[in-house]
């Protein structure tokens, strides 16, 4: 009986198959880096907000100050969002009338909260607590970047696993002085890991469980 396919055929089934697995490869990765990129992560995208609030113009133009705002910062897991009345303690005076601060007075009427958009977002099963970080020397630029030059607020990281143990697995690279902890410009000397190695152990930082899947998943 006569061959139905010649020998050319081995050549194109296997540049075939070849084909389909490095095609599944591309696929693969690509949905890979789709799931890392910004359009999922939304890293260096700002957040529309009901009300433009601009860092850039509170804390590098009038100097506030991370906790007048967010006051919880070192004592709750969550940092805290202002209440309508930290807003008009200025804005009762100032700008009172401008009309991107119609929902701040629209809230201080009615007493409806302003429904502000999370820029940090982090995954249920996740566990998270602002205050330890900053208690143990974490400083705010660290996760939220130069929010002083942010007319709108927009997420510096990923929040990927990876780049949380980056810290937990090193801190010493990345702590610095209690006191330096709110400074946005604060840069980390020469001789960083030398001083991140005694404020880790100055500060009792327990680096044998940092790793853990408890300490973050609980």
């Amino acid at each position: 009986m006569a061959q139905v396919f010649g020998r050319v055929w081995n050549t194109v089934s296997r540049l075939c198959i070849a084909a389909v697995v490095i095609g599944i490869g591309v696929v693969a990765w690509g949905a890979f880096e789709i799931q890392r990129g910004p359009w999922v992560t939304r890293e260096g995208m700002a957040r529309p907000q009901p009300v433009p609030f601009s860092h850039e113009h509170h804390v590098g133009g009038l100097g506030l100050d991370c906790r007048y705002c967010h006051t919880g910062v070192e004592t709750s897991s969550f940092a805290g969002l202002p209440p309508t009345h930290t807003c008009m303690t200025c804005h009762s005076k100032m700008w009172s009338d401008a009309d991107t601060l119609a929902p701040v007075r629209n809230s201080w009427k009615t007493g409806e909260r302003i429904e502000w958009t999370k820029v940090y977002t982090l995954p249920d099963y996740v566990f998270f607590n602002h205050s330890i970080h900053v208690n143990k020397g974490i400083g705010c630029s660290t996760c939220h970047g130069q929010v002083d030059e942010m007319p709108l607020m927009w997420s510096v990281v990923n929040l990927k696993m990876e780049w949380c143990l980056n810290c937990h697995r090193a801190p010493e690279k990345y702590i610095r002085p209690k006191d330096e902890v709110f400074n946005l410009h604060w840069s980390p000397p020469d001789d960083q890991e030398k001083l991140g190695r005694q404020l880790v152990k100055e500060y009792n930082i327990p680096v044998e469980r940092l790793s853990d899947c408890y300490t973050c998943h609980r």
